[in-house]
C-alpha cells in the first residue's frame, strides 16, 4: 500500500477500483469526457490542485491524453504532475472486445506497472508499513456531532462550509468527507464549523 499527497486523477470508476487496492490517497474520476463541461468538477479539481497538488493517471490512448491536455490547460503547470503507462496492448477482462487502438487502459495494466509510474511522476509518495490504509482524523461520527449530517440543517450547513471552503456545492457526503481529511485536521474542521454556526447544538 502506497500513501500519495497528490490528488490523482482518473478517467473513470474502474480505474478508481483498481488504484484503491493498494493507494491511500484521494482519487478523482473525470467520467471519461464529462469533465469537459461539468464545471463543478472541475472546481473541485482546481481547488485539491491549490491544496495538495494534483497527479494525472489517464490511459495512453488518443481520448486519454485528450483529457490530460485539458486538465493541463486548467491547471497551473506547478500543480500538477503526470503518471503516464506504457503502452501495453491487450483487452481489459471485463470487455467483450479491446479498445479501438487495443491499449489497456489504467483498470487492465498491472499493480507494478502502475506503481512505476507513480514514481516516475514525481508525486510525492510513501510506502505504508503493514500494507493498510491510514484511518481519517474526520470521521462520519464526527460530522455528525459536528451538524454536517443527520440533522434538520445538515445539508444547508455543509453548502455553507462547502462555500466557505471554496468546493463544488453538489460534491456528494462521502466525497467531501474524504476531501475534507485531505485539507485539514478534525480539530481545524471542528474550530471552522464554530467559526461558522456557532456553539449551539449542530443537531437542531
Amino acid at each position: 500500500m502506497i500513501k500519495v499527497k497528490e490528488a490523482i486523477i482518473v478517467e473513470g470508476k474502474y480505474d478508481k477500483i483498481k488504484l484503491s487496492n493498494f493507494i491511500d490517497g484521494l482519487i478523482i474520476t473525470t467520467e471519461g469526457f464529462g469533465v469537459f463541461k461539468d464545471k463543478e468538477k472541475q472546481a473541485l479539481i482546481r481547488y485539491l490542485a491549490r491544496e495538495r497538488g494534483i497527479l494525472v493517471l489517464t490511459d495512453s490512448d488518443g481520448a486519454g491524453f485528450v483529457i490530460r491536455s485539458f486538465l493541463k490547460g486548467c491547471i497551473p503547470r506547478e500543480q500538477i504532475k503526470h503518471a503516464y503507462i506504457p503502452d501495453i496492448f491487450g483487452k481489459e477482462k471485463r470487455k467483450n472486445s479491446p479498445s479501438k487502438e487495443g491499449k489497456l487502459g489504467v483498470e487492465g495494466v498491472s499493480e507494478e506497472v502502475i506503481r512505476k509510474a507513480i514514481a516516475a511522476s514525481g508525486a510525492d509518495c510513501s510506502e505504508l508499513s503493514g500494507g493498510k490504509k491510514q484511518a481519517g482524523d474526520i470521521s462520519k461520527a464526527d460530522l455528525f456531532e459536528m451538524g454536517l449530517s443527520g440533522g434538520t440543517n445538515s445539508k444547508e450547513r455543509r453548502n455553507i462550509l462547502k462555500e466557505h471552503l471554496g468546493l463544488p456545492s453538489n460534491m456528494a457526503p462521502n466525497l467531501l468527507l474524504d476531501t475534507l481529511n485531505c485539507i485539514m485536521t478534525r480539530e481545524e474542521l471542528e474550530k471552522t464549523c464554530q467559526e461558522l454556526f456557532g456553539r449551539e447544538d449542530e443537531n437542531d
